[in-house]
């Protein structure tokens, strides 16, 4: 099997989603500075780079990151191409979906930007708030796109969040799908193991024949 690596890189320069806190590496023990050993503190957000939307993300009772069920998480996945000049995931793109799909990942037009972007950009594509329905109604069970956020919301109120989180569906954000051609995979995708956390960074990849 081919093994495509789908996660951001984290660095200090990566660029984060507005308001969340931006990578940053302070050393603590270095060898040439005489420390027998490397080591760093490094501070970031829950939702850096490649992550999971836990429940408790946006339901005051829900689940945290350490709750994700792994089973989930890992097993086939269909990528679904979204190409320009679409500038949402509607349900015409969820209808492209093969039923029977538990895990869709949307590549957009945004992979391709994230090959030289150096900062968020704002007009990035997202799922529209009317394809939560029929995404729920397919029984898709994990949600992935190549975006910081599922969705565009300046009201702040979130309502594909909600919509998806309350009926179940793990919500990945932050992928990187250039590479990636539109069709069948295996997905593999483990969080950090942060109890209560309200944000799952993740290593994700895809392996293909």
């Amino acid at each position: 099997m081919r093994t495509i690596d789908i996660s951001m890189p984290v660095h200090p320069a990566m660029p984060a989603f507005p308001g969340d806190p931006p990578v940053t590496v302070e050393p603590v023990q270095r060898i040439d500075r005489g420390d027998p050993y490397n080591l760093s503190r490094w501070t970031f957000g829950s939702h850096a780079g490649t992550h999971l939307d836990p429940p408790l993300h946006f339901l005051p009772e829900g689940a945290g990151a350490d709750a994700f069920d792994l089973t989930t998480l890992n097993g086939p996945c269909t990528v679904v191409d979204v190409p320009a000049p679409a500038r949402s995931v509607g349900p015409a793109e969820v209808a492209q979906i093969p039923r029977g799909t538990d895990r869709v990942l949307f590549r957009t037009t945004n992979s391709a930007r994230w090959t030289h972007a150096t900062r968020f950009f704002p007009d990035y594509v997202a799922v529209a708030p009317e394809a939560g329905a029929p995404l729920v109604a397919r029984g898709v069970r994990l949600v992935g796109i190549d975006s910081l956020s599922i969705e565009h919301d300046p009201a702040g109120r979130f309502p594909l969040h909600h919509e998806l989180l309350g009926a179940g569906v793990v919500i990945l954000e932050g992928l990187q799908l250039a590479d990636v051609a539109p069709g069948p995979y295996e997905l593999r995708c483990l969080p950090l193991r942060v109890v209560g956390g309200d944000g799952g960074p993740c290593r994700a990849v895809l392996l293909a024949p």
